[in-house]
C-alpha cells in the first residue's frame, strides 16, 4: 500500500514509456517527480506535446536534467527525496545505435552507473529500470525465457541494456536494494516514437509513399502495446518483493507473447487504415534480430498479468490518435487522407 510521503521519481518521462508511466501513477494518487533531457534524437516538440498531454493535467512537471552529469543526479535525488524510481530514461533505437555509439554510451552507461550510485545513497524502496528483448540477440530459442542466455548481444543497443542488467545485479547483491530489470518487446501505440516502423508505416503509407520492408517481411515481433506496458510496469513497482535466484534483483519480460510476422502486421496496419501499402523490400540490416517472442510466466506467477491486447485493437487505438495529432484529415471509411498544415503536422 502507497503511503501519503511516498514519492517516485520517473526519468525519461517526456518519452513515450515515461510520460505514459507518469500519468498512470499520478491517476493512482502517487507524488511524481518527473525528468528528461528532452535530446533531439526525434521531434523535441512531440515530447513537449507529450508533457502538455499526458503530464500537465495531472500537475505533473517535467524539469530538464542530465543524467550523464552526476551532479545533476545528486541534486535531483537530493531535491526529491524518491521513495521509489522508475529509471526509463536511455538513448534508443537499434539502427542508431551503429551510427553514434557514444550517445549510447553516455546515455545508457554513464547515466545509468550514476542512477545506481544515487540509489545506493538514498536507498529507495525499490528501482524498476527499463531493459529490452534486444538482450537475447539473434537467439531461435523461442520462446524468449528470462534465464536463457544473453551475452551474444548484436547491437550496441543491447550491448549497453544487457550491461544494465549486469550492473544492477552487483548493486542489488552488494547493498541489498531492491531492482527490477523490465524487458520490453516491441512497445507501440498512441504517442509512441517516431523511428519506429508501425509509426512510420503509418505516416508513409498515409502520404501514399513507399514503406521499406526489411528481410522479405518474414522477421517476427512480439509487439506489446502500451497501457499493457504501463499496467505491467506500475504492478512491478508496487508489487511483493520478487526474490529470484537469492537476490534482490530480477529481470521480467514485459511482451504480448504473440509474435506476428512483419508482413502480416503491414496487412493489419492496411486493414486498419484502409490504405494499400507500397512496398520497397530490402535486405535484413545489422544490428536487426530474426525474431523477438516474450516468456511472460514470470510476470504472470509474480504479479499476476499477462499482456493481451490485440494487435487490430492496438492499431486501431494508434491511428485514431496518430489523425488527430499530425492534423490529417483522415476519412476512415473511405481511406482517403490530405496532409494538414498545422503546428503537429509531419515533417
Amino acid at each position: 500500500m502507497k503511503r501519503d510521503d511516498e514519492t517516485v521519481l520517473i526519468t525519461g518521462a517526456a518519452g513515450f514509456i515515461g510520460s505514459h508511466v507518469a500519468a498512470r501513477l499520478a491517476t493512482m494518487g502517487w507524488r511524481v517527480a518527473a525528468c528528461d533531457n528532452f535530446n533531439n534524437y526525434y521531434s523535441p516538440r512531440l515530447k513537449a506535446d507529450r508533457v502538455e498531454a499526458l503530464l500537465r493535467p495531472h500537475g505533473i512537471a517535467c524539469e530538464r536534467v542530465e543524467l550523464s552529469d552526476r551532479a545533476q543526479v545528486d541534486e535531483l535525488f537530493h531535491r526529491t527525496k524518491p521513495s521509489h524510481v522508475v529509471h526509463l530514461a536511455a538513448q534508443a533505437g537499434v539502427r542508431h545505435s551503429l551510427e553514434s555509439p557514444a550517445a549510447y554510451i553516455e546515455s545508457n552507461l554513464v547515466a545509468f552507473s550514476h542512477i545506481l550510485e544515487a540509489c545506493r545513497r538514498w536507498c529507495p524502496v525499490h528501482l524498476v529500470y527499463a531493459s529490452s528483448s534486444s538482450v537475447y540477440g539473434a537467439s531461435h530459442d523461442v520462446p524468449f525465457r528470462e534465464d536463457h542466455m544473453t551475452d551474444q548481444p548484436v547491437s550496441l543497443y543491447a550491448a549497453t541494456k544487457k550491461s544494465n542488467e549486469l550492473l544492477a545485479y552487483c548493486y542489488s547483491h552488494l547493498f541489498g536494494l531492491r531492482m527490477t530489470g523490465l524487458r520490453f518487446f516491441t512497445v507501440y501505440g498512441p504517442w509512441g516514437r517516431p523511428d519506429m516502423a508501425y509509426f512510420n508505416f503509418t505516416r508513409k503509407m498515409l502520404k501514399r509513399e513507399p514503406i521499406p520492408v526489411f528481410a522479405q517481411g518474414l522477421l517476427r515481433r512480439d509487439f506489446t502495446y502500451i497501457d499493457d506496458i504501463v499496467e505491467g510496469v506500475v504492478r512491478v513497482l508496487t508489487g511483493p518483493p520478487a526474490d529470484v535466484e537469492g537476490t534482490a534483483h530480477t529481470v521480467m519480460n514485459i511482451g504480448n507473447h504473440q509474435p506476428v510476422q512483419v508482413i502480416d502486421f503491414i496487412a493489419m496496419l492496411e486493414k486498419v487504415l484502409d490504405v494499400k501499402a507500397d512496398l520497397e523490400f530490402l535486405p535484413m540490416q545489422p544490428g536487426d534480430v530474426p525474431v523477438t517472442y516474450a516468456d511472460t510466466s514470470r510476470l504472470q506467477r509474480l504479479v499476476g498479468f499477462t499482456p493481451a491486447t490485440s494487435l487490430e485493437e492496438g492499431l486501431t487505438r494508434f491511428r485514431d490518435w496518430f489523425v488527430e495529432w499530425s492534423n490529417l484529415q483522415f476519412d476512415v471509411e473511405k481511406g482517403q487522407a490530405a496532409e494538414g498544415c498545422g503546428p503537429h503536422a509531419p515533417a
